[in-house]
C-alpha cells in the first residue's frame, strides 16, 4: 500500500533533531513521497537541502505563503520566482489567502496569489493553496483565471459543501484532507461524505493538525494513515481502496511518474 502526503513542512525547526527518524517512520508506514511546499524566502534553503537530501521522496514546490505576505511581498516574490525558473519544482505553493487573523494585508496577500497563479499557468505547474475565512477572495481570483492550464489542492479544507461544489466546478482541483478529519466534532467527517473521493488527495500538513490518537503532539507524514483509516471508515471502502485512489490522484496532479 502507498500513500503520498501531499502536504507537509518537515524542513521546519520542529524536526532539526530527528528528521532521518521521520522520514524512516513515515517510509516503514507506507509513505512513498513527501510534498514540500515553501513557506517563504527564509524557508527555501532548509526545504531546498531536504529535497535534495531525499529525492525521489521529498518532492519541492516554491511559493510565498499568504501570512509571509507584508509590505516587502514583491522583493520576496522576485526571489520565489528566480527559484521557480532556475530549479526543478513540482508546483507553486503554498500561496493562497488567509484572513483568519489579520486583514492588514488583504490587498498585497491579492496581488501576491493571482501574480502566482499567472506564474505556476506559465509554467504548466499545480498551485497548492492556503485559504482561511477567504473562499470569496480566493474564488474572485481563480474564477477569473482558470483554465485547462490551471491545476491544483485547496489544501487542508475547511469550506462547506459550497464551497466543494465550486473547487470542482473548476475541473483541475482537489481536496487536502488531513488530520482534522479524526477530530470528534470537526464535523469534517460529516462533509467529506458528501464528497467524491475522486476529489481528494491525503495530507498531514506536519507539524500542524495531528490527527488522533497523536492530537497535541507534532505531526509527522507518517501520521497519514490515520487519515486514511479515517477516510476507509467515512467512505466504507478498504483503507487500501482510499489508498490507491488519492495516491493515484496525487501522481497524476504532480507529474510524479514522468
Amino acid at each position: 500500500m502507498q500513500l503520498i502526503d501531499t502536504h507537509s513542512h518537515i524542513y521546519t525547526k520542529e524536526f532539526d533533531n530527528d528528521r532521518t527518524e521521520v522520514i524512516h517512520r513515515s517510509r516503514e508506514a507506507g509513505v512513498s513521497r513527501i510534498i514540500l511546499p515553501n513557506i517563504d524566502v527564509n524557508s527555501i534553503a532548509p526545504l531546498m537541502d531536504l529535497a535534495n537530501r531525499y529525492k525521489g521522496c521529498c518532492v519541492p514546490l516554491m511559493g510565498l505563503h499568504p501570512t509571509s505576505v507584508k509590505d516587502d511581498f514583491r522583493d520576496q516574490l522576485a526571489i520565489i520566482e528566480e527559484h521557480l525558473r532556475k530549479d526543478r519544482f513540482w508546483g507553486v505553493g503554498e500561496i493562497g489567502i488567509d484572513l483568519y487573523w489579520d486583514k492588514t494585508f488583504i490587498n498585497q496577500q491579492k496581488d501576491a496569489f493571482r501574480y502566482q497563479v499567472k506564474l505556476a499557468k506559465e509554467m504548466k505547474l499545480p498551485i497548492v493553496i492556503h485559504t482561511r475565512n477567504a473562499f470569496d477572495e480566493i474564488f474572485e481570483v481563480l474564477d477569473d483565471e482558470n483554465d485547462d492550464s490551471l491545476s491544483g489542492i485547496f489544501h487542508s479544507f475547511s469550506g462547506n459543501i459550497d464551497h466543494y461544489n465550486h473547487i470542482v466546478g473548476y475541473g483541475g482541483f482537489f481536496i487536502g484532507i488531513g488530520g482534522v478529519i479524526t477530530y470528534k466534532n470537526g464535523g469534517l467527517d460529516t462533509l467529506v461524505r458528501e464528497m467524491n473521493i475522486e476529489h481528494i488527495v491525503l495530507e498531514t500538513d506536519s507539524p500542524y493538525l495531528p490527527p488522533v490518537p497523536h492530537r497535541g503532539k507534532r505531526n509527522e507524514s507518517s501520521y497519514i494513515i490515520h487519515v486514511a483509516q479515517k477516510m476507509a471508515e467515512v467512505f466504507n471502502l478498504p483503507i487500501h481502496r482510499v489508498a490507491a485512489i488519492t495516491t493515484s490522484n496525487a501522481l497524476t496532479l504532480f507529474k510524479l511518474n514522468e
